[in-house]
This record gives structure tokens, C-alpha cells and sequence, in this order.
């Protein structure tokens, strides 16, 4: 009703109930900061200038993710690159090797000059008789595979000249030179496999074409290197004598030695293949030095001669 009086102190009572309001919120806001997982919650007690240096000092996005150790170096090879005048061997030689871990070549400054391979071109012979019998779907009979033993083995010369015959003679070092991607090797003007030219350089990549696969296939790479490491007798000589006794089982090897009437001189040659490596050696003695075994000897001291020392 107009004119009617409030009570003493009604005017008061909002004034209270908003003070009360405002310390119930300010306890709800304190309660929520101590509540785990509240958006409120401090989480950190470190000191703001602490966390700043941290903020830093720490990688953050993608840098924040693990990064990768550096890879280890590879182990160097058992030879090392060096001048050999000092051997003072007659006639010429060349050699090179090939590290089959980066495909890097290093060799004598003629390793890219060809000589006729004599016995050592049986190692592709019988690659390529073995692959082209697995892409025919066709496995060689045990008296095949014999045969194969005898020429790796003990360089029997018949039976190569049948097996180079069977896959088709100058038309096989044609695909060795595809396959294995020599640059340097030509077919022999007469088409015999004897007279094949191989560089040192290409004798070591034929060594990484036997090794890899390519040149026997994925089926005899295998039984061919087996071969290779079981070569016996005469042509048990050259890059593997030159390493102790124990490492030369691991050595597959393959051989060549003839006398060139033509040229007045004997030809030697050795490839071998060894855990992270393969090699070529290459040797033109004349008549007057003596025979093969001239040769031969040389293949064994350029070896010697390449390798690092014992650590």
C-alpha cells in the first residue's frame, strides 16, 4: 500500500545475499584448482622463469620426435689403393677390386685394358648354362651338374667347350657383357672362349654378377659360388694364397692360365669373390721370365701386396 513503511534494516538483505554469492563462487573456483583433471588445476609448480628456459631449451612439434642414430661406418676393405713399381714384375699386369657393399671401384690406372681370359670365362660359361636351364623350367642332371663340378673344380677344357657350344658361343659373352654390365670385354675375334677379353675391371664385376645372382640366377647362385670356393689342383693359385689359411675357404675363386704362342707370352688371370669384396688380377709374362707359374705367383704378390695391414 502507498505510504506503507518497511521494517528497519529490509534494505539491507540484498546487499547480504550478494556477499555470500560472491564467497560461495570464489570457493568453488579455489575447489576446482585442487580437483585432479579440472581445466583449473595447476599442474606444474615449477617456477614460470624455470619453464621458460625449459620451453627453450627443448625440442617441440616435429623436432620433438626421435631421431635416428647416425649409421655406423662401413668396415674398409682388406686392400687399400697403392703404387706397386716396387714389385718389379716383367711384363704387364692390372688389377682392381670392387666392394660389393657401394658398388665403388678402385684399381690399377689400367685397369680398363682387356686381355684374354683363357680358363677364368668358364665361371660364366657354367652361370650361364645353369640360369638359362632354370628360365627354361628345365633342372641339369646329375651328370650335368658333374660336369659343371669338373669344369669349376679342375677347369676341365672339353667339357667347357660343350657347355660354351650349348649356349651358343660368342652369343653367351654377348649376355655377359648385357647382364653384367661390363664396358671394357669384347667377344674373341675367332669366338672362342679362351680368347675372350676382359679387363680387370670387368673381371670384378663379373665377381659381383656371380655374387649378386644375375649371372647363375636365384636358384644355382649358390652351388656355383660352393663350386667356386672348392677350385682345386692346378688352379688352386693367385688372390686367395695370399690371404691365412682360414679366410681361403671362404675365397670363391675361378682361374686362368695359357701360353700365347702368338703373342711370345703366358696369359694368367684370377678372379675372386670374397664376404665383402671381389677381385681381379690380370698378368701378360713374356716367354723368357719363365712359365706359368710366373704368373701365377704375380696374381698372389699384387694381392700381397694391396692388402692392409693386420690389425
Amino acid at each position: 500500500m502507498a505510504g506503507a513503511r518497511r521494517r528497519p534494516g529490509s534494505h539491507r538483505r540484498p546487499l547480504a545475499f550478494s556477499a555470500v554469492a560472491v564467497a560461495l563462487v570464489g570457493l568453488l573456483v579455489l575447489s576446482l584448482r585442487l580437483v585432479p583433471g579440472s581445466p583449473l588445476r595447476t599442474t606444474s609448480t615449477t617456477h614460470p622463469d624455470v619453464a621458460a628456459d625449459r620451453s627453450t631449451s627443448q625440442p617441440t612439434g616435429r623436432d620433438a620426435r626421435p631421431q635416428p642414430a647416425p649409421s655406423p661406418s662401413l668396415e674398409p676393405l682388406p686392400f687399400a689403393a697403392q703404387d706397386l713399381d716396387d714389385l718389379d714384375l716383367k711384363g704387364w699386369y692390372a688389377w682392381s677390386v670392387l666392394d660389393k657393399r657401394t658398388g665403388k671401384i678402385i684399381g690399377s690406372k689400367n685397369m680398363g685394358e682387356t686381355s684374354t681370359t683363357a680358363s677364368l670365362i668358364k665361371a660364366w660359361v657354367v652361370a650361364d648354362y645353369l640360369r638359362r636351364s632354370a628360365e627354361g623350367g628345365k633342372t641339369p642332371s646329375d651328370a650335368k651338374l658333374d660336369d659343371a663340378t669338373q669344369i669349376i673344380r679342375d677347369s676341365n677344357n672339353t667339357k667347357a667347350q660343350e657347355f660354351y657350344e650349348s649356349v651358343g658361343s660368342a652369343a653367351s659373352i654377348k649376355r655377359l657383357i648385357s647382364i653384367c654390365k661390363l664396358t671394357d670385354s669384347k667377344v674373341a675375334a675367332d669366338g672362342g672362349w679362351s680368347r675372350t677379353l676382359l679387363s680387370p675391371r670387368d673381371t670384378a664385376r663379373l665377381g659381383l654378377c656371380i655374387d649378386d645372382g644375375r649371372a647363375a640366377g636365384p636358384k644355382w647362385t649358390k652351388w656355383l659360388l660352393n663350386e667356386m670356393r672348392l677350385v682345386r689342383g692346378d688352379g688352386d693359385f693367385g688372390i686367395r694364397k695370399a690371404f691365412p689359411a682360414a679366410e681361403q675357404k671362404k675365397i670363391a675363386i675361378k682361374n686362368g692360365w695359357i701360353d700365347r704362342q702368338k703373342e711370345k707370352e703366358y696369359h694368367v688371370n684370377c678372379l675372386a669373390i670374397g664376404d665383402t669384396w671381389t677381385m681381379g688380377v690380370m698378368v701378360r709374362s713374356p716367354f723368357s721370365v719363365g712359365g706359368w707359374d710366373y704368373g701365377m705367383k704375380a696374381c698372389e704378390q699384387i694381392t700381397e701386396a694391396l692388402l692392409r695391414p693386420a690389425t
